[in-house]
């Protein structure tokens, strides 16, 4: 490892590094819930491209001690997030994976909770709220690539973490530009979309995150509008049946070897629909993002343009995105 991605590696993610570098090591959980989950996707499609050696599973962290899968044990890794660090089952998931041996490390902003106690090594990302502007190197996306790529470079000499860091440098100003590029286009869709009664959301690849994360907790969770993510391999498959020319479908397209499965899901909309919301990643400027991780990063931009779309239909609304019926309301 050279001294300039020494140099810009978060140190608790270089700790963990350390300890992986003196285990065994043959498979990756990804474990949490909600959007803490589906931040865990993109990660997920980088070693199911990259990894030679170590599989991966993403679960609920719920499902997951309940699975209890055979594969668990002294060889795995287990990465686990949670925003408040309190959700009770991600913290049950984490003694869990620790009694079966696993070596764990929690993704939370509060690093007194009671999941960094669980968990042999924590991770601190800073957010405020569920889209703020956290600067993108104390991001969770941004730690979760450094820490499966930096994994990926120390059990088996992959090229591709030199390049990522480097990238994960210049996203804040991707960022930036980005969302800048579509507010216009977000406030069209607030003031068009306010009172829609349901909204689809379709991706494919690494993307599917952003689509799951958009429709699950902005729309159905701080909106309390109807919603679904559909997996575009998934849409001719039956999905595509609700299609009509008056629901709405936000369409995402990325940059990953799964985008034809967008367009083909695109192409067919097209002609029997008149309310597409399309965010193509080709519009993005991915100044110096290095192409053998654009596909990767993508996602991550994704995810921040949704965001713009977020606070502009809460706006148009009228419905804080803090707002909630259940959730820390009720007992559950």
């Amino acid at each position: 490892m050279n001294v300039q991605i020494h140099h810009a590696l978060n140190p608790d993610v270089a700790k963990v590094l350390e300890a992986v570098q003196g285990r065994s090591l043959d498979r990756i959980f990804f474990v949490a819930c909600g959007g803490s989950s589906a931040l865990m996707y993109p990660s997920k499609y980088v070693l199911d491209r990259e990894a030679k050696t170590i599989a991966s599973d993403v679960y609920n962290a719920n499902e997951f001690i309940h699975r209890n899968p055979a594969t668990l044990g002294e060889g795995s890794l287990v990465i686990l997030c949670s925003h408040s660090g309190g959700t009770k089952e991600t913290v049950a998931a984490a003694r869990f994976a620790r009694e079966k041996g696993a070596l764990t490390v929690s993704l939370t902003a509060k690093p007194e909770s009671p999941l960094a106690e669980a968990s042999e090594f924590v991770i601190k990302y800073e957010k405020a709220s569920y889209f703020d502007e956290t600067v993108a190197k104390n991001s969770d996306f941004y730690l979760m690539y450094q820490l499966v790529t930096g994994v990926l470079y120390h059990k088996e000499g992959n090229a591709l973490f030199s390049a990522m860091v480097e990238s994960l440098e210049n996203l804040g100003t991707v960022y930036e530009k980005t969302k800048a590029q579509f507010l216009d286009r977000s406030k069209a869709f607030g003031e068009t979309y306010k009172d829609a009664s349901i909204i689809y959301t379709m991706a494919s690849g690494s993307n599917y995150c952003a689509a799951y994360m958009f429709a699950v907790c902005i729309l159905m969770e701080m909106q309390w509008i109807h919603s679904h993510p559909i997996h575009a391999g998934e849409y001719f498959h039956g999905p595509f049946e609700v299609l009509t020319p008056e629901v709405p479908f936000i369409m995402l397209l990325g940059l990953d070897e799964t985008r034809p499965l967008e367009e083909r899901a695109l192409e067919f909309s097209r002609q029997y629909s008149d309310n597409l919301i399309v965010i193509d990643a080709n519009e993005f400027d991915m100044e110096g993002i290095a192409d053998s991780v654009k596909g990767y990063i993508a996602p991550l931009v994704l995810n921040k343009v949704l965001g713009v779309y977020a606070t502009a239909i809460a706006a148009a609304r009228n419905h804080p995105l803090e707002t909630r019926r259940y959730m820390g309301k009720v007992p559950y």
